[in-house]
């Protein structure tokens, strides 16, 4: 089942996508939303008079609302080697403030103090089960679904110590969506291509099956230190591709009036513009 956060006349609520359009749950008097259905509210039937409204002319918001989002760092063998790092031993994680978060079509604001910007295309695992020290075996029940995400940068502001968390917490530089493709529909261990474009041209390009820590061994290892809650949202890390792999002198940092789209297969495409 594909879900999403559906802004419309009637309000925020729940959109449920079908062969038709995006059914308008909350113009059929349904009060749910995402955040509910992720939470473990069961999802309403389809009685075929719902409102269906146009991808092209849907407004999102914000998948849900999360209580945390860790983030997984040089997840794939080739970022990890363009970024001048090996491959790690352990996950690396770093987290992202709530605020983060961004719908899907929204525009993000850039810190005019600063310039380094870099795009990071990522499957987000949004969880659907409290996980605590779970095995692998156990964490892959405890995913509500996928999502895509960017995991947005600043890296003159990510290595000024070696800590990542400054580079990575502007408002908005964790946009999200459009879709939550619910996990019996989406295996990330099956070859699902992800790509990032700039302004239309392809900037990233690889396949979710290819990460060094698949989402299963990710989850479990996050909550031997941290709960994860249901709402919880987690990036899974970035392929190779980014700004920063560029030799040094030849970056083209990111700029205003830039696009950035964000595809998964089996998912959908999540498109920002930064201002």
């Amino acid at each position: 089942m594909k879900l999403c956060s559906l802004i419309s006349g009637s309000g925020t609520g729940l959109g449920i996508v079908t062969p038709g359009g995006i059914a308008d749950m909350a113009a059929a008097g349904c009060t749910l939303t995402l955040d509910d259905v992720i939470k473990g509210a069961a999802v309403p039937g389809l009685t075929g008079e719902e409102k269906l409204i146009s991808p092209s002319d849907a407004v999102f918001g914000n998948i849900c609302s999360p209580g945390k989002i860790p983030c997984v760092g040089l997840n794939y063998k080739k970022h990890a080697q363009e970024t001048g790092g090996t491959p790690p031993a352990q996950p690396v994680i770093f987290s992202k403030f709530n605020d983060c978060l961004s719908p899907a079509g929204g525009s993000i604001e850039l810190p005019p103090w600063l310039r380094c910007f870099d795009y990071e295309a990522e499957l987000v695992a949004v969880i659907g089960r409290t996980a605590w020290n779970v095995t692998p075996q156990e964490a892959k029940a405890c995913v509500f679904g996928y999502t895509c995400g960017n995991d947005l940068s600043a890296r003159d502001s990510q290595f000024i110590s070696n800590q990542w968390l400054i580079g990575k917490t502007f408002p908005g530089f964790g946009p999200c969506g459009p879709y939550v493709v619910t996990a019996d529909e989406f295996d990330p261990d099956e070859p699902h291509s992800i790509v990032c474009t700039r302004n239309g041209v392809t900037v990233q390009s690889d396949d979710v099956s290819d990460m060094i820590f698949p989402v299963a061994e990710t989850v479990s290892y996050i909550s031997r230190y941290c709960r994860l809650e249901p709402g919880d949202l987690i990036f899974t890390g970035t392929p190779s591709g980014v700004v920063l792999g560029q030799p040094k002198g030849s970056r083209n940092w990111l700029k205003r009036g830039e696009t950035l789209c964000v595809t998964i297969e089996g998912i959908g495409t999540l498109e920002n513009t930064l201002v």
